[in-house]
């Protein structure tokens, strides 16, 4: 990907001055290592009349892939190949936009040592950047970098210009003039609304995100006509982010409207003196809907079906209604550390006789989880690959048999409300998919009519109105002896 910066000069303020601001010799061309590759520095022209540096950076797709490793795992079928087929070599986005600030980082602070007297001068630029994504079209090009002071020239390229017929690409060619801004603040403008256009960022967004885009918003994102979709976009939609810098920019607008420091706002409400409450994590949340589940279900003998480390073996063995509770597992490792979790050496000779753990793969029918009442599969299936799953499906629903079912399992639409979780990946490295809501379901009624069992579907965790609740359950329950048979 490329993008090279031109101004010009006078022989009292000669436009080679570039260098200077820069920090990058003009008759040196030099080669800086990135994250994701190598990013050039040169001057392909270098007088006093007209100078221009071009920056090249050269992507490492081997880099890229690695440093996206699992992104895809459970996802699309084509999402594997896309990792080595994309634009991410040649179309400006956030990768050139971590290299602008890398190697410009002086450039972008305003900073000059040798010459103080330049960073505060503006000067001509005119900006090119050949291939840039730009997901709103040449509208949005406009609509970002016009109230900033630039003269703006987005030219749709075409997806074939063999095929006329075919229209345009996202991508446009993108010319920037100015005769009234300073070189760090088009840097930093360049720094923020380059992946804000191409809607994406090739690296976890964390919460210090929010501080990296109001030192490089600084002047000129608060009073922004788009502040919103910059703001969304830049934090790749992460809600939570994006409110803290909304809250933020906020702030500092009332301080420049009123002619006083952000502080001085920020500390006009009192900080709370009570400790906010916790919310209860979603683990927890999942094994008290299940305990809620078996009880309304009745059920007394119950198995845990992939109990791992034994966490609602625990939580069952606290409530006297399970008379009889069972836990199985593949891992022996599990099933160790489940019985230390237990305490099962020292467990009171009544207590230790409602309670069992033994190894056991769900993939085969097994004669001793024939005859409970009900059965767990709590965060178990995602973790088979999907050929698997009708052995499963047999072997508890056909040959085990229990009067109920329990089975939860992620709801891979509300991944997007997980702050810490990358676009793309799944919630654990060993999750083989994860099922939306519909998918879910569809399985669940099928496995449903073909054992002779009615299934209802339960949210666990907060439902949100968008994208479901974090876990979903589905809740089965045998049918009369008599239209299971026929089943």
């Amino acid at each position: 990907m490329f993008l090279t910066i031109t101004t010009t000069g006078t022989p009292e303020r000669p436009a080679t001055d570039l260098g200077y601001l820069l920090h990058k010799h003009p008759d040196k061309a030099q080669a800086f290592s990135t994250s994701y590759g190598t990013a050039h520095v040169l001057y392909p022209e270098a007088e006093a009349g007209r100078c221009t540096a071009a920056l090249l950076l050269e992507v490492d797709a081997v880099a890229l892939v690695r440093r996206g490793k699992g992104k895809g795992r459970g996802g699309a079928p084509d999402a594997a190949l896309a990792q080595y087929v994309n634009d991410r070599p040649y179309a400006a986005s956030s990768l050139l936009a971590v290299a602008l600030s890398s190697v410009f980082s002086s450039a972008m602070k305003g900073v000059c040592n040798a010459r103080p007297e330049l960073p505060g001068q503006a000067r001509p630029l005119r900006v090119e950047v050949p291939a840039l994504p730009a997901r709103g079209g040449p509208g949005l090009v406009r609509g970002l970098f016009e109230p900033l002071g630039w003269t703006v020239t987005a030219e749709p390229v075409a997806l074939d210009t063999e095929f006329p017929e075919w229209g345009d690409s996202r991508y446009v060619s993108l010319v920037l003039e100015s005769d009234t801004l300073t070189l760090a603040e088009a840097l930093r403008h360049l720094y923020v609304l380059l992946p804000v256009l191409d809607d994406a960022k090739h690296y976890w967004v964390a919460p210090d995100e929010v501080d990296k885009l109001l030192r490089a918003g600084e002047g000129w994102l608060p009073g922004h006509p788009e502040q919103r979709l910059i703001t969304s976009r830049y934090l790749s939609r992460r809600w939570s982010l994006t409110r803290q810098a909304t809250e933020r920019l906020e702030l500092v607008r009332l301080a420049e409207t009123d002619d006083s420091e952000v502080e001085e706002i920020d500390n006009a409400v009192e900080a709370e003196t009570e400790a906010e409450e916790k919310p209860t994590p979603l683990a927890v949340q999942r094994r008290e809907a299940i305990v809620t589940a078996l009880r309304q279900s009745k059920a007394a003998r119950v198995l845990d079906l992939g109990c791992g480390q034994g966490q609602l073996v625990q939580t069952l063995l606290k409530d006297p209604v399970f008379t009889e509770i069972v836990g199985v597992d593949v891992s022996m490792r599990a099933l160790t550390i489940a019985s230390r979790r237990l305490k099962l050496d020292r467990m009171g000779e009544r207590q230790a006789s409602r309670v069992q753990l033994f190894q056991g793969s769900l993939a085969y029918t097994d004669a001793r989880l024939k005859g409970y009442d009900a059965a767990v599969l709590s965060e178990v299936i995602e973790h088979l690959d999907l050929p698997r799953l009708p052995a499963l499906e047999y072997a508890v629903f056909g040959s085990a048999r229990p009067r109920t079912v329990l089975v939860t399992t992620p709801n891979v639409e509300y991944n997007v409300r997980w702050e810490s979780l990358p676009a793309g990946h799944v919630r654990h490295g060993d999750h083989r998919f994860e099922w939306t809501r519909a998918q879910f379901r569809a399985w669940a009624e099928a496995v449903a009519e073909r054992h002779g069992y009615g299934a209802e579907f339960v949210a666990v965790g907060p439902d949100d109105p968008e994208v479901g609740p974090p876990t979903q359950m589905a809740v089965f329950t045998m049918t009369s002896p008599k239209e299971a048979k026929a089943a």
